[in-house]
């Protein structure tokens, strides 16, 4: 039942319900021009309840968003996802303060959208925009919300911002293994070059490589078993990115010289142990790395460890090796996530790609 007063030149409107345990709540706003504009608050509201939102509910979108992460994602996620979460609630924090979450709308989201793509790659924006959907969708059904403000919003980004990662060409590749494995029977201790020769030839993730054991190695059917990956803080074993993560992938006989001289002088069930009895860090491994290319003279800004895995791409691209078989054994959950991240490189191929069609059309 909703009740309507007039104070001055204003009006105001206030409903009242029980809830199934027979609490009973009531809810006012005042400041209508008119009665027939408190009349339409009452009956929104009165809506509201008759599909499920708990009206009497307040929360701001941050502080749910907090609790979301709190709740459902951060026992769940990697350190690094985990900071992206992070700086997705820092840029809510920014934008909305103490919004409630009932109050923001399409167009308030949308001037969210667009003020954190001025400053922001496209990748970014959709990552951000994908985590705070889904922290909307929580939020309907936790009866917060019956609307989804962010559908159909259009996500916009600044294209300055893009960082194109650098990866090696053939021979450069190739000038890399060479100096890699200069000596490196007589430094088996030293894991950081064995690990950059595995990232060459399998494109596998820094942590997958950390986390492989001698199991994992079938040297009789040249096979890697990739379904773990190293946690660094913890020194311990962890879940793969994703499920697809967990792969079988073909390994030639080369990476299988040089894991074997690690096996004659393993310490330890892992492959990477070194001999300060640790598994090489990020930094470590990225170190041994830029001292590499520097003795090459290759002079990269954006290049790291992760900069294999591209590598490793181009390399495939480059000998023909098809989207979707690279996609697999990259651990992709689906060739669209290999054609969008490596996207600079399947047109940087496109050229030898458009040759192979029309020497196809022209076999017909």
């Amino acid at each position: 039942m909703a009740q309507f007063v007039k104070r001055g030149k204003t009006w105001s409107a206030r409903i009242q319900w029980t809830d199934d345990d027979g609490k009973r709540y009531s809810k006012s706003k005042s400041g209508f021009s008119t009665k027939l504009l408190a009349k339409q608050w009452a009956v929104d509201q009165e809506s509201k309840l008759n599909k499920g939102v708990q009206i009497a509910k307040e929360i701001s979108l941050v502080d749910y968003y907090n609790n979301w992460v709190n709740t459902y994602k951060k026992d769940k996620l990697s350190a690094i996802t985990l900071d992206r979460y992070k700086y997705t609630g820092e840029a809510l924090n920014d934008f909305f303060h103490e919004d409630k979450i009932k109050s923001i709308t399409r167009v308030k989201y949308q001037e969210f959208i667009n003020q954190y793509g001025s400053t922001h790659a496209p990748t970014t924006v959709k990552k951000v925009n994908s985590i705070i959907r889904s922290c909307v969708k929580s939020a309907i059904l936790d009866d917060y919300l019956f609307k989804d403000f962010t559908q159909r919003v259009e996500l916009s980004a600044n294209k300055s911002k893009v960082i194109k990662v650098d990866y090696l060409n053939l021979n450069e590749i190739k000038g890399l293994v060479k100096v890699t494995t200069k000596s490196i029977e007589s430094r088996p201790g030293f894991t950081s070059r064995f690990m950059i020769i595995t990232a060459i030839y399998t494109g596998m993730r820094l942590s997958e490589i950390q986390a492989l054991t001698w199991k994992d190695i079938d040297f009789l059917h040249q096979t890697i078993n990739i379904n773990k990956s190293w946690n660094m803080k913890q020194k311990d074993f962890k879940p793969t990115k994703n499920e697809s993560s967990n792969r079988i992938i073909k390994v030639n006989t080369e990476l299988l010289h040089y894991l074997n001289i690690l096996r004659d002088h393993r310490k330890s069930n892992l492959v990477f142990f070194n001999q300060y009895g640790t598994i090489p860090t990020s930094n470590a491994v990225n170190k041994t790395l830029r001292g590499l290319l520097s003795g090459l003279n290759i002079h990269r800004r954006n290049f790291h460890f992760h900069s294999l895995r591209h590598s490793h791409v181009a390399l495939l691209l480059a000998h023909g090796v098809d989207l979707y078989a690279i996609s697999k054994r990259l651990g992709h959950s689906n060739i669209s996530t290999t054609a969008n991240v490596y996207a600079y490189l399947i047109d940087e191929y496109k050229d030898k790609t458009d040759k192979q069609i029309l020497q196809a059309l022209s076999s017909i």
